[in-house]
């Protein structure tokens, strides 16, 4: 008797319910159905196999209790990022942390990970946020490298109370030893101010049973190469120059290769990584074979075993409606970058580069595209009757709001903006001392319609755009802000949405990448 799977909300007759029926053209329908649904669920998290990468969703309603589920935040209140308000359409973007645990908890993961002993405290070795834009016309990536030093919030774990206190200089792997992957959560959102709305872990064996049921992902290297050095260390990854198809441990080992790519760094790692996902997302998108059920469902068990996720999204139901929305993004739409970074003065760890990283993080903040091809959003201003003011009778506040998410506040900028008002004749100007505030843009504020015209004139004299004149029942007069897009100079300039070149950024659809081979790892 044929098992056959209907689609639904995971009760009788949902996602992953076998009935014994048959039927003739019902059965023809339901297997057309479960092609569909099987061909997504095995592409829905193409992104999250790097590292120690993925698992497949598989939405079958009798894997729902293989599926692990931890709180998604387990920070201090006070870290946590604002939820991105929905656009004119009522869409929000998506934000998903996919998080590569080392965990060594089991004689597999043991083994793959090449430790002796089970119980090694799991770190988050691998850590990318997933942003998919509010329209869905575009996915970007931004890959932490485990080395990075932050600061990691006070966590306290769900299960047992256990309180950490919060850290400072702290590798960024660390913070899933404090709670688990809520506290990952927390780092990435004191350090970005990006809300996260779901993450996704998965460890070693995830990787393996996942890359085996794809039936390999096509990777390249310009020269031959044999991860291993003479006291033991390196992947133990051996191929040949050009192209390779590599599944399982093979799979497992190109993703944690650092010895024998470009410079042996993590740097290097994250990138070959990034390789790997565009290949798989291509290779997914495109292999027939995974449209056939049969192959996938004994594999099925296995790979949810490996799936930890927030319990917003611990579910077949709600994984199948996460596919839908990713399947939406064209692969040439995919962009993978890295965070920009510097090296610490020991040259051992790295720290976000100070404006490059903190331009990132806006960029995702506020949903622009890092390939650059959004269409170019037209802002109206409303039209504005009031006549101003001579500038010499506009009185002007000006504060300091230059402190972001990854920079403090600049010390003195509204008195310098003021200076440069009062050099202008706007001799009313005058610096608001009582606190440093936190705008990502620099905006004229003003309260009343009577006093339009003065704020756009002010807004004209330091080539703040129309765009940022806003009224706000927040002021009680003319005021500058200042914000973390002007924090140097006396006039400003419309922000730069390009994608910092220091991010590397790599486009899913570049079938030509190829990692660098060290000339010492060759054979």
């Amino acid at each position: 008797m044929p098992l056959t799977l209907q689609e639904g909300d995971g009760g009788p007759g949902g996602p992953g319910t076998y009935d014994g029926s048959g039927g003739g053209a019902d059965d023809d329908r339901r297997r057309r159905r479960r092609r569909r649904v099987v061909r997504w669920s095995a592409a829905v998290l193409a992104l999250a196999m790097a590292g120690t990468a993925t698992a497949g969703y598989l939405y079958y309603q009798h894997l729902n209790h293989n599926i692990r589920k931890e709180s998604l935040n387990i920070g201090d209140s006070k870290d946590r990022a604002t939820k991105t308000r929905a656009n004119a359409a009522g869409q929000t973007p998506l934000n998903i942390l996919l998080i590569g645990s080392d965990a060594r908890d089991s004689a597999e993961n043991v083994k793959l990970g090449g430790a002796r002993d089970i119980g090694t405290a799991a770190r988050a070795d691998v850590q990318m946020l997933l942003h998919v834009s509010a329209d869905r016309t575009n996915m970007s990536v931004v890959s932490m490298p485990r080395d990075t030093l932050v600061s990691i919030p006070k966590c306290t774990d769900a299960k047992t109370g256990k309180v950490y206190p919060a850290t400072a200089d702290t590798m960024t792997n660390a913070s899933l030893e404090r709670g688990g992957p809520g506290c990952t959560v927390a780092t990435w959102e004191k350090l970005t101010g990006i809300h996260i709305d779901h993450f996704m872990m998965v460890d070693f064996s995830g990787v393996v049973s996942m890359a085996d049921a794809i039936g390999g992902v096509p990777v390249c290297v310009d020269a031959d190469i044999y991860s291993h050095t003479s006291s033991g260390h390196g992947s133990g990854l051996k191929l040949k120059k050009g192209t390779t198809s590599v599944k399982g441990k093979q799979a497992l080992q190109w993703l944690r290769t650092r010895y024998g790519f470009e410079d042996g760094s993590d740097i290097a790692r994250t990138k070959a990584q990034h390789m790997y996902m565009n290949s798989m997302v291509r290779q997914l998108r495109s292999n027939a074979t995974l449209s056939n059920p049969d192959k996938l469902l004994g594999l099925a068990e296995t790979a949810t075993k490996a799936v930890t996720v927030d319990t917003g999204l611990g579910s077949v139901t709600k994984l199948y409606a996460l596919s839908k929305e990713l399947k939406k993004v064209p692969t040439a739409r995919i962009t993978m970058t890295t965070m920009p970074f510097v090296y610490s003065s020991d040259g051992n760890r790295v720290l976000p580069r100070p404006t490059d990283a903190a331009k990132l993080w806006r960029l995702v903040r506020e949903d622009i595209a890092l390939d650059g091809k959004d269409k170019k959003k037209t802002t109206t201003t409303a039209k504005v009757t009031d006549k101003a003011a001579a500038d010499d009778r506009i009185a002007v506040r000006v504060q300091n709001g230059t402190k972001s998410s990854t920079e403090s506040a600049v010390t003195g900028r509204a008195a310098a903006v003021t200076e440069t008002l009062v050099g202008k004749g706007f001799t009313k100007a005058a610096a608001d001392t009582s606190a440093l505030l936190g705008a990502e843009a620099t905006l004229v504020r003003y309260p009343s319609a009577d006093l339009a015209g003065d704020a756009q004139r002010v807004a004209e004299v330091l080539g703040i755009p129309a765009a940022q004149v806003k009224k706000s029942t927040a002021v009680d007069g003319v005021t500058v802000v200042v914000g973390a897009d002007w924090r140097s100079g006396t006039k400003y300039t419309a922000a730069d949405d390009t994608t910092p070149t220091s991010a590397n950024a790599l486009n899913a659809s570049d079938t030509k990448a190829c990692m660098h081979v060290d000339p010492d790892y060759t054979w």
